[in-house]
C-alpha cells in the first residue's frame, strides 16, 4: 500500500522532469521582436559584431601581454613607474568590470530565465536555484584555485629538488676544490712559500661571503616596509616570498578567470547568434565590444602574471578572443531551428549563467581586488590606492549601466 501511495508522487515529478527538458516553444513571440524582425539586417549585423567584438577582444588581452615583453626586454621607458600605475588603475577597473558581469549581468539572466513562467513551478520556482548554483560554482571555484596551486606548487618543488639533486655532484666538486684549496693555502702558510697572499684571499672570501649574507638578510627582514615617499621595496631577495603571490597561484587564476569567462561568452554569443531581430543586436554590439575589451584586458593582465611561454600565452589569448565571435556564428547557423524559448534552453541558459556569475564573483572579490588592493604595494601608495578605488567604482558602474541596453 505505502509503495502505491507513492507512485502519482514519482509520476507527477518525473512529468514536470520532462516537462524542463521539452524543446517545444511555450512562449508567444513578443510583438515588438515581431514587429523589428528583419534576417537580412540581423545578418549583416552579426558579421559586424562578430569583427568588433573579436577586435576589441583581442586588443583587451593582447596589451598587457605585449606590455610584459616590452618590459622584459629592458625598453621601458624612463617613465615605467607611471606604466606600472596605469597598469594597476586598469586592472581595477576591468576588476569592477568582471564584478559587475557577475551580479548585474550573469545573475540576473540566470533567474529570469530559471524563473520564466514556461517552465514549471516545481521545482523551479519553489527554490532559488540561481543564487544556489551560484554559491556551488563559488565554493567549486575555491576548491580548484586551492588544489590547482597545491599541485602546481608540489610539482615546481619536484622540478627544483631534481635540477639541486643533478647539479649536487657539481657543486661537491666545486666545494672539494675549494677545501683543498684552503689546504694547500695554509700549507703554504706554514712553509712560507707565499707570504700569506692565499690567506689573505681566503679570509677575503669569507668576509665577502658574510656581506653577502648580512645583506639577503636585512632585505629579507626588511621586505614588505614602505619606505620613504610611499614606495614599496621590490628588490628583496632571500626568502620573502611571503608578500607575493607565487607563480602557481597566477597560472591556477588565469586559467579559472578564462573558465569562467569563456562559459559565459558561449552563452552571449548563442543569445546574439540566434537573435533575427536588428533591435536587440544593435545596441550589443557597442555594450559586448566594451565588455570582451575589459574583461580581456583583465585575463592578459593574469596571464602576464603567470608567466606562461609565450606559445601557451598565444593560445589562451586566442582562445577568449574567438569565442564569444564563434558563438555568434553558431547562434546564427541554428537559428533556424534553435528555439530559445523552450523549457530546455531555459534551464540549461539559467544553470550555466549561475554557474559564470559564481566563478566570476568569486574570482574579481578574491584574486583580482583583493589580491591587488590588500597587498604592500598598494596600501604604501595612498595615491594609488585612491586611483584604484574610483577605478573600480567607475568599472563596476559603467558595467551595471550596459544592463539597461543588454
Amino acid at each position: 500500500m505505502m509503495e502505491s501511495s507513492y507512485v502519482p508522487y514519482l509520476r507527477a515529478h518525473l512529468q514536470q522532469i520532462s516537462a524542463s527538458l521539452s524543446t517545444a516553444s511555450c512562449a508567444p513571440p513578443v510583438a515588438e521582436e515581431e514587429e523589428c524582425r528583419d534576417e537580412a539586417a540581423a545578418l549583416g549585423l552579426k558579421m559586424l559584431a562578430i569583427a568588433a567584438i573579436l577586435v576589441s577582444g583581442a586588443t583587451g588581452v593582447a596589451i598587457p601581454l605585449v606590455g610584459r615583453r616590452w618590459r622584459g626586454r629592458g625598453a621601458a621607458p624612463p617613465s615605467s613607474s607611471s606604466t606600472g600605475g596605469l597598469f594597476v588603475l586598469a586592472k581595477a577597473f576591468a576588476a569592477g568590470v568582471i564584478l559587475a558581469t557577475g551580479f548585474v549581468h550573469m545573475l540576473d539572466d540566470a533567474n529570469d530565465a530559471l524563473s520564466d513562467p514556461c517552465l514549471p513551478a516545481v521545482p523551479w520556482r519553489r527554490f532559488p536555484f540561481p543564487g544556489f548554483v551560484a554559491m556551488l560554482a563559488a565554493l567549486g571555484t575555491l576548491v580548484v584555485d586551492f588544489v590547482g596551486t597545491h599541485m602546481y606548487e608540489q610539482k615546481h618543488r619536484s622540478e627544483e629538488e631534481q635540477a639541486a639533486a643533478a647539479n649536487g655532484s657539481s657543486r661537491e666538486d666545486i666545494a672539494a676544490a675549494l677545501l683543498e684549496d684552503g689546504a694547500l693555502a695554509a700549507r703554504g702558510d706554514v712553509d712560507g712559500r707565499d707570504g700569506g697572499g692565499h690567506k689573505e684571499d681566503a679570509m677575503h672570501i669569507v668576509g665577502m661571503r658574510a656581506h653577502a649574507a648580512a645583506h639577503r638578510h636585512s632585505h629579507a627582514h626588511g621586505r614588505g616596509s614602505c619606505h620613504g615617499g610611499g614606495t614599496y621595496d621590490t628588490h628583496a631577495h632571500g626568502h620573502g616570498h611571503d608578500e607575493e603571490p607565487s607563480q602557481s597561484r597566477h597560472v591556477v587564476v588565469s586559467q579559472v578567470l578564462e573558465l569562467g569567462i569563456v562559459s559565459h561568452s558561449v552563452i552571449i554569443g548563442l543569445s546574439l547568434g540566434v537573435s533575427q531581430s536588428p533591435c536587440t543586436i544593435r545596441p550589443l554590439v557597442a555594450a559586448l565590444s566594451f565588455h570582451q575589451f575589459f574583461e580581456g584586458f583583465a585575463l592578459g593582465g593574469c596571464i602576464s602574471e603567470a608567466q606562461f611561454k609565450s606559445s601557451s600565452a598565444l593560445l589562451m589569448a586566442i582562445f577568449f578572443a574567438i569565442t564569444t565571435p564563434a558563438g555568434i556564428t553558431v547562434g546564427a547557423g541554428v537559428a533556424s531551428f534553435y528555439n530559445p524559448n523552450s523549457p530546455r534552453a531555459l534551464v540549461v541558459e539559467g544553470i550555466l549563467d549561475s554557474m559564470s556569475a559564481g566563478i566570476l564573483i568569486y574570482m574579481a572579490l578574491v584574486d583580482l581586488i583583493a589580491a591587488d588592493f590588500l597587498s604592500k604595494r598598494m596600501s604604501c601608495n595612498p595615491r594609488l590606492q585612491v586611483g584604484s578605488y574610483i577605478a573600480l567604482f567607475l568599472g563596476a558602474m559603467a558595467m551595471a549601466s550596459l544592463a539597461i541596453w543588454a
